[in-house]
């Protein structure tokens, strides 16, 4: 079961971890972008990353089972308690840093319900209008700061596996 439980977290944080990296990997060309390029292209992303995000909050929650049932003390456990954080502190980065901006991204934008309901999760903005490049680069520096996190998470999964 415990072996079973291994395999089913690293395939779950792989997802999380592929779509921070392929964000990141995109940044040297958008950073070349202008204001309506850029927005244009940040709308195509919403669909297919909202579903895949949806790996993230699960990828958090099946290593916290994983780490209470790794014997404590032994590498596999520090391994799995290393992923459980980097994973948790992903998700923290996109509900501070990311979704925000993403909020800020979609207003006014064409999305169902359940996508009005999840762009619309969070604090009211103050109002003013912020710069589209301060925005552009806090959402772009974080994307690589989670592809780093992910890449951590997944590794020290992959890891607890071997040891």
């Amino acid at each position: 079961m415990y072996s079973l439980l291994q395999v089913v977290a690293v395939v779950i944080a792989a997802l999380p971890m592929a779509l921070s990296v392929a964000h990141a990997l995109e940044l040297p060309g958008k950073m070349r972008l202008d204001e309506r390029t850029y927005r244009a292209v940040q709308h195509i992303y919403y669909p297919g990353f909202t579903i895949g995000g949806a790996a993230e909050p699960l990828s958090v929650v099946v290593t916290g089972l994983l780490l209470f049932l790794a014997p404590a003390g032994t590498t596999a456990f520090w391994a799995v308690l290393l992923a459980f954080f980097a994973l948790l502190a992903t998700v923290a980065i996109y509900w501070l840093a990311i979704h925000p901006v993403n909020k800020y991204w979609m207003e006014g934008a064409p999305v169902g319900a359940p996508g009005a309901a999840f762009f619309g999760a969070g604090g009211k903005r103050d109002g003013s209008q912020p710069d589209w490049t301060e925005l552009r680069d806090r959402w772009e520096y974080a994307h690589v700061a989670r592809a780093v996190l992910t890449s951590i998470g997944l590794l020290a999964l992959v890891i607890s596996l071997v040891v």
